[in-house]
């Protein structure tokens, strides 16, 4: 009787610790490729990517105009090095979208719809050949750097609690990129272009 008793308990107790075995075996499996397991946030993580993804594609369009109303040399060079990069952050997104098992697609991002019409604003309320343009022309830049790095400074955050190192190890990568870019744009104000503007 003794024997009877303790034989499904055992049995039981295999069981239980086999289906959990199971269990975080499938939970590593959705981790590392596919689709996140969670699915509501999955989708509201691909929502923000899709705006994310409008934003860097209208971007890239929008720098070459930039480079071509600045006055300092050193302005416009750096316009068309992130002109450069951004194209590089499209194509980090899109390598993103493919490891979610997702078609990348863009979905209008009303902020950056906003910045760059901002920046166009100044462009046409500025004199050509000043600094007081490229101050402008900065300051348009900057509100886009710090809305992008805020975006993928969040987007990275919420790969990580996702489990999705190699996503956010991506996000990372452009977030610093953004950084970089605008102490580059900061740099070259406080080295000549806001004391000259200030002179004008």
């Amino acid at each position: 009787m003794e024997t009877s008793k303790k034989t499904p308990s055992k049995t039981g107790s295999k069981a239980t610790t086999t289906n959990a075995g199971s269990k975080a075996t499938t939970k590593k499996s959705n981790n590392t490729t596919g689709k996140i397991e969670h699915a509501e946030f999955h989708e509201f993580f691909i929502d923000e990517l899709k705006d994310i993804y409008w934003a860097e594609k209208h971007l890239v369009k929008a720098l070459p105009k930039m480079k071509k109303a600045a006055t300092s040399p050193e302005l416009a060079a750096a316009f068309e090095k992130h002109t450069q990069e951004t194209q590089t952050h499209i194509d980090t997104l899109e390598e993103v979208f493919a490891l979610l098992d997702e078609k990348p697609a863009a979905k209008k991002c009303d902020a950056m719809a906003g910045l760059l019409e901002e920046a166009n604003g100044i462009i046409e309320d500025t004199d050509a050949g000043t600094m007081i343009r490229d101050a402008g022309l900065i300051l348009a830049a900057q509100k886009v750097e710090h809305y992008e790095i805020a975006t993928y400074g969040t987007l990275k955050v919420f790969a990580e609690n996702m489990d999705r190192t190699d996503v956010a190890d991506l996000l990372d990568q452009t977030l610093e990129n953004e950084k970089a870019t605008d102490v580059a744009l900061t740099e070259i104000a406080v080295a000549a272009i806001n004391s000259e503007a200030a002179a004008e």
